[in-house]
């Protein structure tokens, strides 16, 4: 999820990870590359989980639009981006990213760190934000107005989740509802003017997912943000508290899963998630003891401050992957 700092990075680093890079490579970068690691594209996977997800449960709908498909995809991806842009430029206006908070130390805070100006980093959020806008336009024009509900639901998350949602220990509980039931089931709605029961259901699972990757960071910076009075759930809870929060959330998608399939609500080749069961495993060591002050000898190097996250990440990303395959597979059965 993220390296050691890197020159002129590739495509796949940018993709992959969030790479530390030089002021002056950056310079020496295109604009493409440096709008892909401003706005933190390592991350945009759990999106398009969702959005794949949710169209893929659509695909046996009579109703089905695959231009509305692509069209929702990029529009997804482009609200994910605008709202890590509005994030990095809210902390920074309210002096949170100063004094080498935790954020400016493993990947670039583009205003931290000099790589952009503000008011450059406005005219990309300006740029990001208004395609997103665009094309959801479009979405509504070719739909209905629920999708124009669907759509200021979703740009309320993305201006107000970093202030004051996360502030306030709302900040996961909006996750979970954004990329599952809005993302996976708005796409539904998006593709095919329809959405079910079985679908709800198997969002509220999926959601789970990127909540745990949001408790693993703000628990990895979870005395920083005490510091500076950001009241996540983690600070909320306390450290001991978060880290048992994973574990359960971890179970629940497995057993929930499994029950959605039991009750018929959920189609039987999604019991593939399962296979991911031996990662969880070893993700769950470092959830059950507190965190370490310092790198431990076993983390690769480049990871730290990242702890926590890394382990919630790896196991989102392939329990996604399996329940995304599950989907695909159920298609043809």
């Amino acid at each position: 999820m993220v390296g050691a700092t890197v020159l002129n990075p590739s495509w796949k680093e940018i993709l992959t990870r969030i790479p530390r890079i030089e002021q002056t490579d950056w310079q020496a970068m295109s604009l493409l590359k440096r709008w892909f690691i401003a706005s933190r594209s390592a991350v945009f996977i759990m999106t398009l989980f969702s959005a794949l997800i949710g169209l893929l449960l659509a695909v046996p709908a009579a109703t089905f639009d695959w231009l509305n498909a692509v069209l929702v995809t990029i529009g997804l991806v482009l609200a994910h981006a605008t709202n890590n842009l509005i994030n990095d430029w809210t902390d920074y206006r309210k002096g949170v990213d100063r004094d080498n908070y935790f954020r400016t130390q493993y990947g670039p805070q583009p205003l931290e760190a000099g790589l952009l100006s503000e008011p450059a980093l406005m005219r990309y959020i300006a740029l990001t934000g208004g395609l997103a806008i665009l094309i959801g336009l479009v979405l509504v024009w070719r739909t209905d107005a629920n999708t124009l509900f669907l759509m200021l639901i979703g740009a309320f998350f993305v201006v107000f989740y970093t202030w004051p949602l996360k502030y306030i220990g709302l900040g996961e509980p909006a996750v979970w509802l954004v990329w599952g039931p809005l993302m996976v089931c708005g796409t539904a709605y998006v593709v095919s003017s329809e959405w079910s029961a079985s679908i709800f259901w198997i969002s509220v699972i999926y959601g789970l997912g990127p909540v745990t990757v949001l408790f693993g960071k703000h628990t990895d910076k979870l005395e920083e943000d005490r510091s500076k009075s950001i009241r996540t759930l983690p600070v909320i809870l306390g450290e001991a508290m978060a880290r048992f929060s994973v574990l359960m959330i971890w179970q629940v998608q497995y057993l929930g899963l499994s029950i959605l399939v039991l009750l018929g609500l959920a189609p039987w080749p999604l019991l593939l998630v399962w296979l991911a069961l031996p990662k969880a495993l070893r993700c769950s060591r470092p959830f059950l003891q507190p965190r370490p002050s310092q790198a431990p000898d076993d983390l690769p190097e480049g990871i730290w401050p990242l702890y926590l996250v890394t382990y919630a990440f790896d196991h989102n990303r392939l329990f996604s992957g399996l329940l995304f395959l599950g989907v695909i597979i159920s298609l043809w059965v």
